[in-house]
């Protein structure tokens, strides 16, 4: 193939991408991929924010006088479910008692 086949292939190229409004290269369509990358990207930044705000709050609990890893542990277990919690309670509670703690 010469050049000018070369040349005249892109322009075709270029002419159905901007006729197409979702062009596809390879198989793959160029403004869906782009805007499901955007929209991870700005997710990640909303949980990078998120998780700055979420130190800022133990922070203040730190110098509220609170201990950190506790307040830590109650979170996780508001997150679980009342039956799992009694259960793992009643397991460390015999774990303790079988160390003499």
């Amino acid at each position: 193939m010469s050049d000018i086949d070369f040349e005249d292939e892109a322009r075709a190229s270029r002419a159905r991408q901007e006729a197409d409004p979702d062009p596809e290269v390879g198989g793959i369509a160029v403004d869906r991929l782009r805007s499901i990358i955007e929209r991870i990207e700005r997710l990640e930044e909303e949980r990078k924010a998120l998780a700055n705000d979420i130190k800022d709050i133990y922070a203040e609990a730190k110098s509220a006088g609170f201990d950190v890893k506790v307040v830590r542990q109650l979170i996780s277990l508001r997150k679980k479910e009342p039956a799992e919690v009694e259960e793992q309670e009643t397991l460390l509670d015999l774990y303790k008692r079988a160390l003499g703690m």
